[in-house]
């Protein structure tokens, strides 16, 4: 993450290793401890992770 934020504003930076962080942690719950989310919260994760691609792919502030 040190390196992201020479190049991109540290609150992207935040917002996209928190989003992929909360993913991947659900992911793994689901995989090793049969923690399968209910509906809300693929529909969370969903939002997440659209959220992150916008950030991504529109954000002019984001560097690419």
């Amino acid at each position: 993450m040190s390196f992201a934020i020479r190049t991109i504003p540290v609150g992207f930076a935040y917002a996209i290793w928190s989003g992929v962080g909360i993913v991947l942690i659900t992911i793994i719950g689901a995989i090793f401890f049969k923690e399968i989310p209910d509906l809300p919260a693929i529909i969370g994760l969903a939002l997440i992770i659209i959220g992150v691609v916008v950030i991504n792919v529109f954000s002019k502030t984001a560097a690419h």
